[in-house]
């Protein structure tokens, strides 16, 4: 039983396992979605792009390659990137060690299948 002035605090974070490694959901809400991507090693994700929401990427560990609209850009701990709605985008980890990354998303919908695959290492649609 708790005091008066105590509160309970529970919560139940999504995992997900991929190919390239795992996504973890922070916080789901009907205007806002956070994840903890981890890349696995010389992995990357789908080229792909979102219609219905953007996205800010902030590296916690190591070194995110990222292609946004065919432009190749890097990110080390503490940097971010936009990805705005509609942009084509990839995250890549070409090192040997995993990459973690913080995404926020932001838009109307956030569900997987908001993913429009251009290209994928694993065959997906």
């Amino acid at each position: 039983m708790l005091a008066h002035n105590q509160s309970l605090i529970t919560s139940a974070i999504l995992t997900e396992i991929r190919p390239w490694g795992k996504f973890e959901v922070f916080l789901d809400a009907p205007d806002v979605k956070v994840k903890r991507i981890t890349i696995n090693p010389n992995s990357r994700l789908s080229y792909q792009y979102h219609e219905k929401r953007s996205e800010i990427w902030t590296v916690v560990s190591g070194v995110l390659t990222i292609i946004l609209e065919d432009n190749k850009l890097f990110r080390g701990k503490g940097q971010s990137v936009r990805i705005p709605q509609g942009d084509r985008h990839r995250a890549w980890n070409e090192t040997d060690s995993p990459v973690i990354f913080i995404e926020v998303q932001s838009g109307t919908y956030f569900g997987e299948d908001d993913i429009i695959r251009i290209e994928d290492d694993y065959s997906r649609n």
